[in-house]
C-alpha cells in the first residue's frame, strides 16, 4: 500500500527559484527600448558627465550603447555593480526620501543583465587604465579584461529581449514605434540636462551613421530646446512667469480659506503662445519635470491643455516645465519606471499653474488693431449670424419613433443640412419661411405623424421601372421645401382665433393667424405645423367589468411579448437615438459582415431620402446621402494621387533628426499626398530636407503643418496610407458634393447599388461628417409575435 501522506500535494505552495525571480522581475522593470536607454543615460548623469553618446545599430535591435566621460566604476565596486539591489545611494529606508539622483534602487543594471548580453568598459578617474566586464544572465561578472579607455563608462547591451521570446519577437516587429518613442524620452533628458552634451545616433545595416539627436551642452534650458528642435520651435514660446494664485482660481480647488504654505514650488520652462497656428496638432511636444526628473504627471498635463484650449482650441502647445519642490514632499518611487510621482499639496500647484498660464495667455490674446477694418452692419450681422448658426448645428444622427410591424416610420432628423444637400439659404428665405423657422426651432427638430393630417412622408414601394408613388414636393427634405421639420404635439396645439383651412382630406382643421399669413405670403409653400382638430361628440360605452377585463388582457399580452423576447436572441438592442450612437454601431459591426449587404432585399425608398431594405427578418433604414458619400470618400482617400506644385525656390523645413528620418522612410506616401522633397543624406541634422512641391488643389492649399502631422502619424504606423486632417477634410466635401442628394427618386437598380458599395469599403457605419448610414428598425419575427 502505497504511502500518500508522505508525498508532495500537488498543488503545494512553495517558493519560486531566485533565477526565474530575476526573470520575472527584471521583465517588469525594463519594459522597452526607451527604458533600457533612460536607465543608462541617468546612470551616466549621476556619474557626472558632461558628454553622453547613446549609439545604437538596427534602432537597438542589435545593439544599444551608451558611453560617457563620468567618473567611472572602482574595481572594488566591479562585482556588485549588475547585482540586485546593490547601490551606493541608500543605507536604509529613510535615505529614499533626500535621494536627488536619478538611480538609487540597484536594479537597472541587474535587469539589463537577466534581458541582454550585457558588458562594460570603464576607467575610474584613480585608474591608469582602463577595464572590460563580461556579466552573465545573473548579474555575475564572469570576465574581465584590461581595455583601453579614457575617465568614463561604456555599457553594451546586444539583442536585448533576447531571454523573453515573446516580448524579443513583439520588439522586433513594432523597432519604429519602440524608437519614436526612446527618442521622445531622450529629448527629456536632453532639454533639463543643462551644461551636458547628449547625442544619439543610429545605424542601419552597412550603412553611415545618422544622428537622431544632437545637443551642445548649452547651460540653459532654451537652448536645448532650439538644438533639439530647431530656431523655428524657439519663435513662438513664452517662458513661464509666476503670479500668485487668484481667488476664483483657489475657490475652484477648495483652497479659499486653507492656509497654504508660501514658496513650496518653483516652475521655470517654456510654453507655446496661444495664437492659432503656433501650437501643434498632437501632444508629442510636451514635456514636465519635477525636480529636474522627467516624468509624467497627469493632472498638470491635463490642465496646461485645458487652459490653452481656452485660447486655442484647435491645436496643443509645446510645454517644458521644470517644477521644483522640497524633496521631503515628492515620492518617486511609486513605479518601476519612476515616472509617475506622488506629490504633496497637488491642488496647490494646479491652482497656481492655471493661475500663471491665464495670466500670460491673456497678456497676449485679442490684440489686433481695428484701423481700416470695416465694422458689418446690423442687418449684414444678423444675416450671417443665421447662416452661421445653421452651418454649426450639431450631428442628431437618424431619429425615429419606435418601429412597429406596419412601418409607422417617422422622419430622420438631421442637423447636417449643407454637408446632405439641403439647403438652408435663410438669406434668401421670405419673411414668412423665417417664421416658420424660427417656429420649427422652438418646436423641436422630429416630426411626428398625428391624427387627421396626412404624413410628408410617404413610403414608397420602388419597381422595375424605377417610378417613385408619392409628390416630391410633399417632402420637406426636397429642394422645394427648405426649412427644417417641427416636432408636433396636440397638447399644445392653437386655441386662439383661428382661420378655417381645408386639407387634402377636406377634414376641418384650424391654422393660427401665423400660419395664415405664410400661406398669404407664400403660396407655393407646404407647411407642416401643429392643427387643431374640429371637435365632434362621440357617445362612449363603460362599463367597468369591461375595463377590468381589458386590463387583464393588456397584461396578458405584455407577459407573453416578455417572455417570447427573453427565449429570443435578440441581436439589436440599440434604440434609434443619438444618444446610443455606439452602442447601434458595435452591434451592426458585430452582426452585419460586408457579405451580407448584396444579399439585403430592397424594399423601397422612404422619404426621398432613405431606402429600406430586409435581410431574413430585419429591416434596416440606410440613408441614402451619408451612404453614398462614405464610399466615393474612401475611394477618393484609397485611390487619389495629389498633383504638386513646385515652388520656385526650396523651402528649409528644419525637421528634427528622427522626423527627417521619419519623412525618408515613408516617401511614397508623401508623394502620394503631393508633397515632393529635395534629400541631402550628407548634410547637416535638420538640413537634410527641403520642400520643393506642394499639392494644391483649387482653393486648398497646403504647407508644412501638413507635413508635420503626416510625420506624427507615420511615427505610429510606419508605412501605411496616411492622410493629413484636411486632406481628409477636402476629400469629405468632395464626396459629398458629388454623391446622391435627399431629396432624389432613386430606381430599385440604384438603391442596390447603394447599398452593395456599403460591402465594398472598410467602415461603412458613418459618413465623413459623422452622420450614420445605417439603424436597425425591426425584427418582424418579435412583431408577429404582438
Amino acid at each position: 500500500m502505497t504511502d500518500t501522506c508522505s508525498s508532495e500535494p500537488a498543488g503545494a505552495i512553495k517558493a519560486i527559484d531566485k533565477h526565474s525571480v530575476h526573470q520575472i522581475c527584471s521583465g517588469q522593470v525594463v519594459l522597452t527600448l526607451a527604458t533600457a536607454v533612460k536607465e543608462l543615460v541617468e546612470n551616466s548623469i549621476d556619474a557626472g558627465a558632461t558628454n553622453i553618446d547613446v549609439k545604437l545599430k538596427e534602432h537597438g535591435i542589435e545593439l544599444v550603447e551608451v558611453s560617457d566621460n563620468g567618473k567611472g566604476v572602482e574595481e572594488a565596486n566591479f562585482k556588485g555593480l549588475t547585482l540586485k539591489h546593490h547601490t551606493s545611494k541608500l543605507r536604509d529606508f529613510s535615505d529614499l526620501i533626500h535621494v536627488e539622483t536619478f538611480g538609487f534602487r540597484g536594479e537597472a543594471l541587474s535587469s539589463l543583465c537577466a534581458l541582454s548580453d550585457l558588458s562594460v568598459v570603464t576607467c575610474h578617474e584613480s585608474s591608469p587604465v582602463g577595464t572590460k566586464l563580461v556579466f552573465d544572465h545573473k548579474g555575475h561578472l564572469v570576465q574581465r579584461l584590461p581595455h583601453p579607455r579614457q575617465q568614463g563608462t561604456t555599457v553594451s547591451l546586444q539583442q536585448l529581449f533576447l531571454t523573453l521570446p515573446v516580448r524579443h519577437k513583439e520588439f522586433q516587429r513594432n523597432i519604429k514605434k519602440e524608437f519614436t518613442k526612446m527618442v521622445h524620452v531622450l529629448q527629456s533628458y536632453c532639454i533639463i540636462s543643462t551644461g551636458v552634451r547628449i547625442t544619439c545616433s543610429n545605424q542601419s545595416g552597412q550603412g553611415k551613421r545618422n544622428a537622431v539627436v544632437s545637443t551642445s551642452g548649452s547651460q540653459n534650458m532654451r537652448d536645448n530646446i532650439g538644438a533639439i528642435f530647431g530656431p523655428k520651435q524657439l519663435q513662438n514660446l513664452l517662458p513661464f512667469q509666476h503670479v500668485p494664485p487668484n481667488e476664483k482660481v483657489l475657490e475652484e480647488y477648495g483652497l479659499e480659506n486653507a492656509e497654504l504654505p508660501k514658496k513650496l514650488f518653483s516652475i521655470t520652462g517654456f510654453v507655446s503662445q496661444a495664437d492659432h497656428g503656433v501650437g501643434r496638432s498632437a501632444t508629442d511636444r510636451q514635456f514636465f519635470f519635477i525636480n529636474k526628473r522627467p516624468c509624467d504627471p497627469q493632472k498638470v498635463t491635463k490642465l496646461v491643455n485645458e487652459v490653452y484650449h481656452m485660447y486655442n482650441r484647435h491645436q496643443y502647445p509645446f510645454v517644458a516645465l521644470n517644477i521644483e519642490v522640497a524633496s521631503e514632499c515628492v515620492d518617486v518611487n511609486v513605479t518601476p519606471d519612476k515616472r509617475q510621482i506622488f506629490l504633496q499639496e497637488e491642488k496647490l500647484l494646479l491652482a497656481i499653474l492655471k493661475s500663471c498660464l491665464i495670466s500670460m495667455f491673456e497678456a497676449g490674446v485679442n490684440k489686433f488693431s481695428l484701423n481700416n477694418m470695416r465694422i458689418p452692419s446690423s442687418t449684414t450681422a444678423s444675416k450671417q449670424s443665421e447662416e452661421n448658426m445653421l452651418e454649426s448645428g450639431d450631428n442628431t444622427g437618424l431619429m425615429m419613433a419606435s418601429p412597429k410591424a406596419s412601418l409607422n416610420l417617422a422622419v430622420f432628423s438631421s442637423h447636417h443640412n449643407l454637408n446632405s444637400g439641403v439647403k438652408c439659404n435663410m438669406a434668401k428665405a421670405g419673411p414668412a419661411q423665417k417664421k416658420i423657422k424660427s417656429f420649427f426651432k422652438d418646436a423641436g427638430k422630429a416630426t411626428a405623424c398625428h391624427a387627421g393630417v396626412k404624413s410628408p412622408g410617404e413610403l414608397t414601394r420602388s419597381s422595375n421601372t424605377g417610378s417613385s408613388v408619392g409628390s416630391q414636393n410633399a417632402d420637406p427634405r426636397s429642394p422645394a421645401f427648405e426649412a427644417e421639420e417641427p416636432s408636433v404635439k396636440k397638447e399644445e396645439a392653437p386655441t386662439e382665433t383661428t382661420t378655417k383651412i381645408h386639407n387634402e382630406d377636406s377634414e376641418c382643421v384650424s391654422a393660427s393667424p401665423v400660419l395664415k399669413r405664410a400661406r398669404k405670403e407664400n403660396p407655393g409653400c407646404l407647411v407642416d405645423a401643429p392643427v387643431s382638430l374640429q371637435k365632434r361628440a362621440v357617445s362612449l360605452h363603460f362599463s367597468l367589468q369591461e375595463l377590468t377585463g381589458k386590463i387583464r388582457r393588456l397584461r396578458d399580452g405584455k407577459r407573453k411579448r416578455e417572455n417570447c423576447e427573453e427565449l429570443q436572441y435578440r441581436r439589436f438592442r440599440a434604440k434609434i437615438n443619438p444618444g446610443e450612437s455606439q452602442s447601434a454601431e458595435e452591434e451592426l459591426k458585430k452582426e452585419i459582415s460586408k457579405d451580407m449587404f448584396k444579399e439585403m432585399e430592397i424594399v423601397g425608398q422612404f422619404n426621398l431620402g432613405f431606402i429600406i431594405t430586409k435581410l431574413n427578418s430585419d429591416i434596416f433604414m440606410i440613408d441614402q446621402h451619408a451612404t453614398d458619400e462614405k464610399y466615393n470618400f474612401e475611394m477618393l482617400q484609397q485611390h487619389t494621387v495629389l498633383q504638386g506644385q513646385k515652388l520656385i525656390v526650396p523651402q528649409k523645413l528644419h525637421l528634427t533628426a528622427v522626423n527627417e528620418s521619419v519623412l525618408m522612410e515613408n516617401i511614397d506616401v508623401f508623394q502620394k499626398n503631393g508633397f515632393e522633397f529635395q534629400i541631402d543624406e550628407e548634410a547637416q541634422v535638420m538640413e537634410r530636407v527641403k520642400l520643393v512641391s506642394l499639392p494644391t488643389s483649387k482653393n486648398w492649399t497646403f504647407g508644412p503643418a501638413d507635413i508635420e502631422e503626416l510625420i506624427f502619424m507615420l511615427s505610429d504606423s510606419p508605412g501605411v496610407m496616411c492622410r493629413p486632417s484636411r486632406v481628409r477634410q477636402m476629400f469629405a466635401s468632395r464626396a459629398c458634393r458629388k454623391s446622391v442628394m435627399i431629396g432624389t427618386a432613386l430606381s430599385a437598380s440604384e438603391m442596390k447599388k447603394l447599398v452593395g458599395h456599403m460591402g465594398e469599403i472598410e467602415q461603412p457605419w458613418n459618413c465623413p461628417h459623422g452622420r450614420p448610414t445605417m439603424r436597425h428598425l425591426v425584427n418582424l419575427d418579435i412583431i408577429s409575435q404582438d
